[in-house]
């Protein structure tokens, strides 16, 4: 299937990142504390174990958070693009990175200093509570991918995966819908902790039942309420259901 569509990084159910939660003043305010570097891809920002020293704003790359496990697997939980903040909140005195965080494509960053983000946060209560805001969002998005991976089986992580890629970086094709980034599927199995064999096993089946397609490495969703059935979709707003 040809699409007539050509994706463009920003134009199509693109996410807005933080911007949108942060009034123009106090967005001006933390971009004035940071510093803009740019980083190749497959550097590591930090590693599980680290202590947090900053907080990355993508302003333009893409950016992945994974979790090691035991057997030297990894799991990737996040998959952060143009407009998002990465970093480290606790309350807890010296605490470390529980996850890593690795660049996917040449990427500029914006650098804030912790120290200096906390101090920002104390001086400007409005910027506060509008941080807390969005900190509570992200602890809710975490909540609904560790639910699609252990509630449903990896069917349903594998369905929930597709519809968060619909709404991160969906396009429409006449009736149909076409993911805007190419993933193989060892990058899937990595988002769902599966194998790549499995998944290689759902797509095929997924396919013959006419539910997606395949395009030139790019997914084509044929069959949405297919998906949302199998995860028992909860029709969350799309800046938590997302990659």
């Amino acid at each position: 299937m040809n699409c007539p569509m050509i994706y463009k990084k920003g134009t199509v159910n693109q996410l807005q990142g933080i911007r949108q939660y942060f009034s123009e003043e106090n967005f001006e305010r933390l971009a004035g504390i940071m510093y803009s570097k740019r980083v190749k891809k497959g550097t590591h920002l930090f590693w599980e174990g680290d202590l947090p020293e900053y907080w990355y704003y993508v302003k333009k790359g893409s950016v992945k958070i994974t979790k090691s496990a035991d057997n030297g697997s990894s799991i990737t939980l996040y998959r952060h693009q143009d407009g998002d903040l990465i970093g480290h909140a606790d309350c807890i005195p010296n605490s470390v990175h529980s996850f890593n965080a690795e660049v996917l494509e040449d990427s500029e960053l914006g650098l804030i200093q912790q120290k200096d983000l906390e101090v920002l946060l104390w001086q400007h209560g409005d910027l506060a509570v509008e941080f807390m805001r969005w900190l509570g969002l992200m602890h809710r998005m975490t909540q609904t991918k560790f639910r699609d991976l252990m509630l449903f089986g990896k069917p349903g992580a594998l369905c929930s995966l597709l519809i968060r890629l619909n709404n991160s970086y969906g396009e429409a094709c006449g009736d149909r819908i076409r993911i805007g980034v190419k993933m193989n599927n060892s990058e899937v199995a990595e988002m769902i902790g599966a194998t790549r064999e499995s998944v290689n096993r759902m797509l095929s089946d997924m396919k013959k039942e006419e539910v997606i397609d395949m395009d030139n490495g790019h997914v084509i969703i044929k069959d949405l309420d297919y998906l949302r059935d199998v995860c028992h979709c909860e029709n969350c707003p799309k800046d938590i259901c997302r990659v």
